[in-house]
């Protein structure tokens, strides 16, 4: 029957505004019964030369590109987040977790009847913790495994557009631009009007202008 895999992967962990976004993809088994319209999705992970790579190495209009091809084969996936504030109270590798079970949550009732379990989780990076399924962690795993790729896609794309909208409630920051990442930009504008709802309050230079 083969193995029903799911990547997962998070976007936004280092910067100082905005929450954690993590994505999960499912991968059914291949010729299974009720898959035959997700094969786009295996056309997508198999092709040659690689389509999906770690978002990092992506430009936002290949990205948006190819969340648009991932929607179109098909692929199921969902998206889970914590929230700057959860961030602040639980540690960001705490949060990353959360956002990452949410996410696997979100997607397990959409994949049924398609798939009663899943067999593996591949995750980027290192050990987080228990994410209530069989889970191999991958260091660069975004960068070798395509499935995690497609994840890295879907959770930079879906954070990027938060950040945007955002950027149109404190249009000070310029979020549009640095999506909340300790630029030159940001900083000033941290210094100029101070920490905004959106700040991660536990995270230097945040927390450096809040003692002021």
């Amino acid at each position: 029957m083969g193995w029903t895999l799911v990547g997962i992967d998070e976007a936004g962990r280092g910067p100082l505004a905005g929450p954690v976004v993590a994505a999960a993809i499912l991968l059914p088994p291949h010729g299974t019964k009720g898959t035959r319209q997700r094969t786009g999705l295996h056309e997508l992970l198999l092709a040659e030369p690689p389509l999906l790579r770690d978002s990092k190495q992506l430009s936002p209009e290949q990205r948006e590109q190819l969340f648009r091809l991932l929607c179109q084969s098909g692929a199921l996936f969902a998206v889970g987040k914590a929230s700057p504030a959860e961030i602040d109270r639980l540690n960001i590798r705490q949060a990353t977790l959360l956002a990452m079970r949410r996410a696997l949550n979100r997607l397990t009732p959409r994949s049924s009847p398609l798939a009663t379990r899943i067999d593996l989780a591949l995750v980027d990076g290192d050990c987080l913790g228990d994410l209530g399924v069989p889970t191999l962690f991958l260091v660069d795993g975004d960068e070798i495994c395509p499935l995690i790729s497609a994840a890295s896609i879907i959770a930079k794309v879906v954070r990027d557009r938060l950040m945007l909208a955002y950027d149109r409630r404190y249009p000070q920051y310029g979020f549009a631009q640095h999506k909340g990442y300790p630029t030159r930009q940001h900083l000033a504008a941290l210094r100029q009007f101070g920490p905004c709802p959106i700040h991660r309050k536990s995270f230097a230079p945040v927390s450096d202008f809040l003692e002021r």
